[in-house]
């Protein structure tokens, strides 16, 4: 368009835009504020609430959740092995979220792993009450894994109690220690677990005694229906992973993993070789450096 034509037409719809405003005020019953002449203060604005600043340097950790937390066969057969997790452990192998974060001298003053063996997230509320009363400047939470191995894929925990357990458990933590942060991680992908696992002959042998039946039974049986059961636990964890990014999302001091413990491409390596279930050293050493690399960010 011509220069001469662009002169005429915007103060003409500058001016119609204008007019059109005041217009509008006037019909829907609402006064247009005059302009103020000078020397004249201006109404003050209210000011918006300030986000808290995420501090990538917490003072404390408490750590709660199930058996992966509780560095379940990670040094040895059928039992917990603290010292070795991911969380809070003092294994400088592992060299766990609160060794990194805190110094070993400080992890037996300083940090507290919660954690049960077997625990579902029914269970995390409870947890989170003992957290919230250490006044912990960080909370770590690993769970969901046990919701969704179960004898069968019928007896998983269905999402919508899922999502109120955690719920509920995030107002546990908020009524006695509001300024806690949150780092939650994500369930890991159990299917890869089956996939890569099934390639051990022991770790199939382990497994028929009933580790993650729901997954990880009848782990040579690549029928229809063996695979329609796999999917289905896939799809529920993946469910559960939305509830625990969604819930996290609405607390501002609270950091979801993005997915990534549940993308991460472990190996054999990874695995226990008592189970081939639970994270080895090795593993629990990986969820370590996924957690510290997010709470650092």
């Amino acid at each position: 368009m011509p220069d001469s034509r662009r002169g005429r037409i915007r103060p003409l719809a500058a001016w119609a835009a204008a007019a059109a405003l005041v217009a509008g005020a006037a019909l829907s019953g609402c006064e247009v504020e005059p302009e103020r002449g000078p020397g004249v203060a201006s109404r003050p604005s209210p000011s918006p609430r300030p986000t808290p600043a995420w501090d990538p340097s917490p003072a404390s950790i408490a750590a709660v959740g199930d058996s992966i937390t509780r560095g379940f066969d990670a040094c040895g057969v059928l039992v917990d092995c603290p010292e070795a997790s991911w969380a809070t452990g003092g294994d400088a192998r592992v060299n766990s979220l609160a060794r990194r974060l805190l110094g070993p001298s400080a992890l037996p003053t300083r940090s507290w792993n919660l954690a049960r063996s077997g625990a579902r997230v029914a269970e995390l509320p409870s947890q989170m009450t003992k957290a919230a009363a250490k006044k912990p400047g960080l909370v770590a939470v690993m769970v969901g894994a046990n919701d969704a191995c179960r004898d069968s894929s019928d007896l998983m925990t269905p999402v919508p109690d899922f999502r109120a357990s955690f719920e509920e458990a995030m107002r546990e933590l908020r009524k006695a220690s509001p300024k806690s942060q949150v780092y939650v991680s994500s369930v890991p992908d159990l299917k890869r677990l089956w996939s890569t696992g099934r390639g051990s002959a022991l770790g199939k042998q382990v497994w028929k005694l009933g580790v993650c039946a729901s997954m990880l039974g009848d782990a040579d049986n690549l029928g229809v229906a063996a695979e329609e059961r796999r999917e289905e636990v896939y799809e529920r964890v993946v469910a559960y992973n939305e509830v625990l990014r969604d819930v996290c999302a609405k607390d501002r001091l609270c950091r979801y993993d993005g997915g990534a413990v549940f993308d991460y491409r472990f190996t054999g390596e990874q695995l226990s070789p008592w189970d081939w279930f639970h994270p080895s050293r090795n593993g629990q050493e990986r969820l370590a450096e996924i957690a510290y690399r997010i709470i650092t960010a």
